[in-house]
């Protein structure tokens, strides 16, 4: 018997066609998921599900929810419903919690909305479900705040919302991908135990299609808001029909073809570096105590090579990351970059700061909205003592958008115009616009479909014949790494605690934590490779 039954849904906002005869069917216990790239109709269809549409929304076709009409219910009905016999786990936990109310309240929250029990009763169940979802009294009481705790930490909380009062369906939409891979894989056999013990039907909304291959009961992929393969997931693994399917597990399993190194020169040094901060003091005329975020790091990065840095969240990458830049001061040892330190006196070093630029994660929000491409890509050149003018800077500005594979036209775009890969391309043409000697690219990939991750990458290959690229690499993604660097670092609690050539390093791991790293990332098995 079917809990959730999807038959040739239709949807349009403002008459624009954005679902195209949708069906899917979901059993109790059963992981459903579905996959596909960015704007191919995934989210919207658990929207509809949960009736969380936009004004100017149309919809045909029949949406069943364990015998209730999900398409012809009120409003009063859906609120019923949601939290109740359906549960959401959104994409960003921190996004997706109040930061001013306590974890418990917001935990305790739905089950006083549905008045399913007394406040006392809603209290304690409140810290059943922490409990449940791996948040124990003794270190988490109800009294802690988001920003207490971790990103694997948040996402917990908001599985505990979305399982405090059991519901039928619980609804994942993207719940690992912002997260490390040993924490991914801790929240996905906490999802895999829900479904299982409280026999809830799960529909697992993702584009990382390893996590579905280890998953998921049954796969449905969709594109341009149709339903283009589905089926249970062991038979679509060794026998997938539909082209677009193979083209996005091809993509998963991309490798790039990265040019040779070049003979070795050092650029970057780092020499002994520790990072301090400040705690808060534990009584009022007590010193303030210190906590060492990066502990005595060295490492080498010579003239043309792609090193990658891997580590869970937490382990320091990010600190170290700013303390290269010349954004943080260290506390011991010293960066050099071409000889010359990072930081001069106390006082980064502008002569050697205008040598780096980075990419971040998220191109939509390290970019202004109000300016235009060309005002965005030329920000680095309040570094540069004489920057470019007038017929100069417009040859420059079309230069660096062609080396990423988009025209000079668009340089008078806002960035709202550009899908999120486009977004990318135009980060990596702001940092490649005044050719530096090293790049830092923070988690630059993580967010971005498979297809368009591939795309980048690629691109990144491309980009190291033209200019010789020397490059940082962080990530979570293990694939990604290895991939495009050549060596790679492993970094715990602020230490390296390995480090060397890739394909070494990730084929015969020397330290335990570098191993159960790679246990823990998933892996899509050689029969998708085969098929694609």
């Amino acid at each position: 018997m079917s809990l959730l039954t999807i038959q040739n849904l239709s949807l349009s906002i403002h008459g624009t066609p954005i679902l195209n005869n949708v069906s899917l069917s979901i059993a109790p216990g059963e992981i459903h998921a579905v996959t596909g790239e960015s704007g191919s109709g995934k989210s919207m269809t658990a929207f509809t599900v949960m009736q969380l549409l936009p004004n100017g929304t149309k919809t045909t076709g029949q949406v069943t929810l364990d015998g209730t009409d999900i398409l012809a219910a009120s409003e009063d009905t859906m609120c019923t419903i949601r939290g109740n016999d359906v549960g959401m786990i959104f994409q960003e936990p921190m996004t997706a919690l109040n930061p001013v109310k306590t974890i418990g309240d917001q935990v305790m929250e739905t089950i006083l909305i549905h008045k399913a029990m007394s406040p006392k009763d809603a209290e304690t169940r409140a810290r059943d479900v922490l409990d449940r979802v791996g948040l124990p009294a003794d270190r988490f009481p109800l009294s802690r705040y988001p920003h207490e705790l971790s990103g694997g930490q948040r996402q917990r909380v908001v599985i505990a919302m979305a399982i405090a009062l059991r519901p039928k369906l619980l609804i994942a939409d993207e719940p690992t991908t912002a997260l490390d891979v040993t924490t991914q894989a801790q929240i996905l056999d906490l999802l895999k135990g829900l479904v299982a013990e409280e026999g809830m039907g799960m529909l697992m909304i993702t584009h990382d299609l390893a996590v579905v291959a280890d998953m998921a009961h049954t796969i449905t992929v969709m594109r341009q808001g149709q339903v283009v393969e589905s089926a249970p997931t062991q038979a679509l693994l060794a026998d997938m029909q539909h082209d677009y399917t193979k083209m996005l597990f091809a993509a998963s399993t991309h490798q790039v073809d990265l040019p040779d190194k070049p003979a070795p020169s050092p650029l970057l040094e780092v020499q002994n570096v520790s990072r301090d901060y400040r705690l808060p003091r534990t009584q009022l005329f007590a010193p303030p105590g210190v906590f060492r975020a990066v502990k005595n790091v060295s490492f080498t990065i010579e003239k043309g090579e792609r090193l990658g840095l891997v580590g869970e969240s937490g382990c320091g990458k990010s600190t170290l990351t700013r303390a290269i830049l010349g954004l943080e001061e260290v506390q011991e040892g010293q960066i050099l970059l071409d000889g010359e330190p990072v930081f001069s006196g106390h006082k980064p070093n502008l002569a050697v700061r205008r040598k780096m630029q980075v990419v971040f994660q998220d191109p939509f929000g390290s970019f202004n909205p109000r300016h235009r491409v060309d005002r965005l890509i030329t920000e680095p050149f309040h570094l540069l003592p004489n920057p470019p003018k007038g017929l100069k800077r417009e040859e420059a500005i079309a230069e660096a958008l062609i080396a990423v594979g988009l025209a000079p036209s668009d340089a008078r775009k806002y960035i709202h115009e550009f899908s999120g890969g486009q977004r990318q391309r135009i980060a990596i043409a702001r940092a490649l616009i005044i050719r530096p000697e090293l790049i830092l690219f923070d988690e630059a990939v993580s967010a971005l479909d498979v297809s368009v991750r591939a795309q980048i990458l690629d691109l990144l290959a491309d980009l190291c014949r033209q200019y010789d690229l020397t490059y940082l690499f962080i990530s979570h993604d293990l694939s990604v790494v290895r991939s495009v660097t050549d060596r790679v670092l492993v970094m715990k609690s602020g230490e390296i605690v390995e480090q060397g050539v890739t394909e070494q390093v990730f084929t015969n791991p020397a330290h335990p934590y570098t191993r159960d790293l790679i246990a823990a990332a998933p892996v899509l098995p050689d029969l998708g490779r085969g098929a694609a």
